[in-house]
């Protein structure tokens, strides 16, 4: 194996841990029901793919969603769906930034890959993440909690669509943003733990 390589998979296992921890770092937002939480874990992976490329990205993700899954009591479902989401996301963002090294080419591929991570939440949840917590939180009960921020929602259908999806890719969003912020500042580093520096 090379000394790329192993500096890469290093490099990787770092930010795959820094995601894991950022993970647990989670707070509920006013405008959500209160099982919504936002974290930052999703920007180490974006890093990751910028700097390393697509299939780094996505293995941070892999990374934090295993970790995560041996103490969230989600039985693996939460990290999958979280796994399918952030892979969607970082993996689409550094495939496309690959064809266009530049500012505006990572802006464009970081909103892609926002919106094909939002677009595929609502399939994810409906399908298979809310079903599983029926089992312990009635489908009623769900309902009615975002009926407490907009009455008139009636469906998880489109409380999914009025809610969940936007909130993904605004979450999205502010990764795209703290990753443009620092990326110039950590590049550096990163590449000096690769060895090249």
């Amino acid at each position: 194996m090379s000394r790329e390589r192993i500096g890469n998979l290093s490099i990787t296992g770092i930010l795959g841990a820094i995601a894991y921890i950022l993970m647990w770092l989670e707070f509920p937002i006013p405008v959500m029901p209160p099982f919504i939480k936002f974290d930052f874990s999703d920007f180490p992976a974006l890093i990751a793919a910028f700097a390393l490329g697509p299939v780094s990205g996505i293995l941070v993700e892999l990374i934090k969603n295993i970790l995560h899954s041996f103490s969230s009591g989600s039985f693996g479902v939460g990290e999958l769906s979280n796994f399918i989401l952030g892979a969607s996301f970082a993996g689409t963002a550094g495939f496309i930034y690959q064809k266009n090294k530049s500012k505006k080419g990572a802006i464009l591929a970081s909103v892609i890959g926002a919106v094909l991570m939002a677009a595929i939440s609502y399939p994810s949840n409906l399908l298979v993440v809310y079903p599983f917590y029926y089992n312990f939180m009635p489908k009623e009960v769900v309902l009615s909690a975002y009926e407490l921020i907009l009455p008139s929602i009636g469906s998880i259908e489109k409380a999914l669509l009025i809610f969940n999806v936007p909130f993904t890719f605004v979450k999205g969003m502010i990764d795209v943003v703290l990753c443009l912020l620092l990326y110039k500042g950590v590049s550096p580093f990163l590449h000096k733990l690769n060895g090249e520096g």
